[in-house]
């Protein structure tokens, strides 16, 4: 299961990533917000990474503005490798180099369909499992 998280600069966005999870029958969590009124996004960004530290989800997404805010909070989570990507590329080279389980996304920064192809992309990669990066994942989430 994903978990996905936004705040009010994320909303809009997030409603289309929830459009396009549900043409793809990936199941989710929404972890809010719901409207676009200020919300404080490090209440969101905690509801998804604690989805994935408890087990409930395997990954999740993360929207916020600029997506800034949302990464630096969910990687103050020891298990959390929280990667903001504005491009495929990225979206595919976290995924297989560093295992990443939180995309963030700024709102702000990408478009809908550009949002959506990162999307695909994140949950469509899988971690390379080569060693080399094995071991600098290991080392990321040691204390």
């Amino acid at each position: 299961m994903l978990a996905v998280g936004c705040d009010q600069a994320g909303y809009t966005l997030k409603l289309e990533i929830l459009k396009y999870l549900d043409e793809k029958g990936i199941a989710y969590k929404d972890c809010g917000t719901w409207s676009e009124d200020a919300v404080d996004y490090p209440v969101y960004a905690k509801a998804v990474v604690q989805e994935i530290l408890s087990g409930q989800a395997d990954k999740g997404i993360l929207i916020c503005g600029t997506g800034i805010g949302m990464s630096m909070t969910a990687n103050r989570y020891k298990g959390i490798r929280a990667a903001l990507c504005g491009d495929c590329f990225s979206a595919e080279a976290t995924r297989l180099h560093n295992d990443a389980n939180v995309l963030c996304m700024g709102a702000r920064v990408v478009g809908p369909g550009l949002a959506v192809k990162i999307t695909e992309t994140f949950l469509e990669t899988p971690f390379s499992q080569a060693e080399r990066h094995a071991r600098r994942v290991r080392m990321i989430d040691e204390e």
